[in-house]
């Protein structure tokens, strides 16, 4: 299958970027078709600039894409979305969408002001937040209503901090194997968030990464 074939992992990194002992620079990496949206003023962020450079990555992967974000990048996605509409995030099979923070919180960061307040967006496909009980930036309770407000399956890691490099978990495969489930098929929410639960609660399955070359047959359809 030639390249523009295959689907692509769009990597979409909160304020300050993702560095490199991240899981998002280590999928940058170690994956094939993942590349990073430059979003740009990566210290200030700026919402428009970040929703434009969204939505000019998603036009040039000229083929179905996944959204992969962290932090305030899965507000800047949830922004685009909004404004897009289902037609014009057609080519997006799924997102993946890690650690948003609350914005409406004043005592964390005040540049989250900027992209305030949380968007109410419908994801057209499946969609999954991915929060942790003791993220700095977000109660697990508000990460639930943000979940909610896009209508995207919700699990809970349990104690990974802003599940970012700090919370020692490499290249995370169990982020890996999200995104597979998310392109398995399933786009009922409840079927998603229960499959999700399930995956995580495996025992050992850190030590059952799966092989670059079957998460190339997962992500290659399409």
């Amino acid at each position: 299958m030639s390249d523009h074939d295959r689907i692509k992992l769009l990597i979409v990194p909160g304020i300050d970027g993702s560095g490199a002992r991240h899981w998002q620079s280590e999928w940058e990496r170690d994956l094939e078709d993942c590349h990073r949206v430059e979003l740009g003023c990566w210290d200030q962020p700026i919402r428009n600039v970040w929703i434009s450079r969204i939505d000019q990555a998603v036009h040039d992967a000229r083929g179905d894409v996944v959204l992969v974000a962290h932090s305030l990048g899965c507000q800047a996605v949830a922004w685009w979305a909004r404004l897009l509409g289902a037609s014009g995030v057609s080519s997006v099979r799924a997102a993946l969408l890690v650690a948003p923070p609350d914005l409406d919180r004043q005592d964390v960061d005040r540049r989250l002001d900027r992209f305030a307040p949380n968007p109410e967006a419908a994801f057209p496909c499946p969609a999954l937040v991915v929060a942790s009980r003791d993220d700095p930036y977000a109660t697990i309770g508000r990460s639930r209503e943000i979940a909610d407000q896009w209508g995207a399956a919700f699990v809970d890691v349990g104690e990974l901090g802003h599940i970012n490099a700090d919370s020692g978990i490499a290249d995370w495969p169990d982020g890996q194997a999200l995104v597979d489930l998310l392109l398995s098929g399933v786009k009922e929410r409840e079927q998603l968030q229960r499959l999700a639960a399930d995956l995580l609660s495996v025992p050992n399955r850190h030590s059952r990464r799966p092989s670059p070359q079957h998460r190339a047959q997962a992500r290659g359809a399409g």
